[in-house]
């Protein structure tokens, strides 16, 4: 039967099926054929469980529509998925203090990747002196994309949210710890479903989320609150850059050379535009240390994909040996 992922928690789920909400569990081919986590079910996903009731053992992950996913934190190159099936991102930022533009942009870029369309909230709006200037200030890095302000304490922006959460669409709400999601999720409920903590003295929150979790609200709308990231670290977002980077992108058409880098190429409109001041140059900065990103990531996935082939290569050798030595010695 068909079901959905509203929770996971390290290898154990609850998903929601035609029976009303249970815990599942990966049956054992799933597990094992599994090449790596970004092929076992997340946040979002639809899955295929046994009929009944108790605990469901997940059979199958059903086909995705879109993926928000990000390289896994540390040193190992392997993808890690934050939410499928996502139709809205909600990049939460809080104000005055959280709002950092190249963030933001890595969001965009991601959220575009994901097939997802990107919202800017602004939260905790009540602590901000200028609120328009903020609105102003995030419009400036994110071209194309909504930007709205919101305050959980006032109650200001809240209803706006009800244009990207609409009765069947899924959204999904990102941001750094503290930003407040769960406090907007909550109220987006009209309940403490979500465990939140004190605003510190000095107007950031605290991290409270500990796991992506799925729920339904009042409209028929479904959100996805997921824990604050401290480390976003780009994945495969290549045409997600280009659309975060619309305006980057327009200039590079203009450019003397198609593979121009935007360095010290002759007739290079980006760079020109840059020094003229038609664009932030620290907008392009971004953009190259983001592409550079992407460069190595896509280098060092190729070197995980031959050594893993080498692996395989190497087991299906060592049992091939095996079997002919018992075939001698029999």
């Amino acid at each position: 039967m068909p079901a959905r992922v509203v929770a996971e928690h390290r290898d154990r789920y609850v998903v929601w099926g035609a029976d009303g909400e249970r815990a599942a569990v990966l049956a054992g081919r799933l597990r094992h054929q599994a090449r790596s986590r970004e092929e076992l079910p997340a946040t979002g996903d639809w899955v295929a469980v046994d009929e009944g009731r108790g605990t469901a053992a997940i059979h199958a992950v059903l086909p995705r529509r879109g993926l928000f996913r990000r390289k896994a934190a540390g040193d190992t190159t392997e993808a890690q998925v934050l939410a499928a099936n996502v139709d809205t991102a909600l990049i939460a930022a809080a104000l005055p203090g959280d709002v950092n533009a190249r963030r933001i942009e890595r969001y965009l870029a991601l959220a575009w990747e994901s097939g997802a369309v990107p919202v800017v909230v602004l939260t905790k709006a009540d602590l901000a002196d200028d609120v328009d200037a903020a609105l102003r200030g995030v419009r400036a890095v994110a071209p194309g994309v909504d930007v709205a302000a919101v305050s959980a304490v006032t109650g200001m922006g809240v209803d706006d949210l009800a244009r990207w959460l609409k009765p069947g669409r899924t959204a999904v709400l990102l941001g750094s710890s503290g930003a407040g999601k769960s406090t907007l999720t909550n109220l987006l409920l009209g309940a403490e479903a979500l465990r939140t903590g004190a605003v510190r003295e000095d107007g950031k929150g605290r991290h409270t989320t500990t796991h992506r979790q799925l729920v339904r609200l009042a409209s028929g709308a479904l959100l996805i609150d997921t824990p604050g990231m401290r480390e976003l670290q780009l994945w495969t977002a290549d045409a997600g850059l280009e659309t975060a980077f619309a305006d980057v992108e327009a200039l590079a058409a203009r450019c003397r050379f198609g593979d121009c880098a935007h360095g010290a190429e002759p007739g290079c409109a980006v760079r020109a535009a840059a020094e003229s001041g038609a664009l932030d140059s620290d907008r392009l900065e971004s953009w190259r240390r983001l592409r550079r990103e992407l460069d190595w990531l896509e280098l060092r996935q190729d070197e995980a994909a031959a050594a893993a082939e080498r692996a395989r290569v190497r087991t299906i050798h060592r049992a091939q040996r095996a079997y002919y030595k018992g075939r001698r010695g029999a």
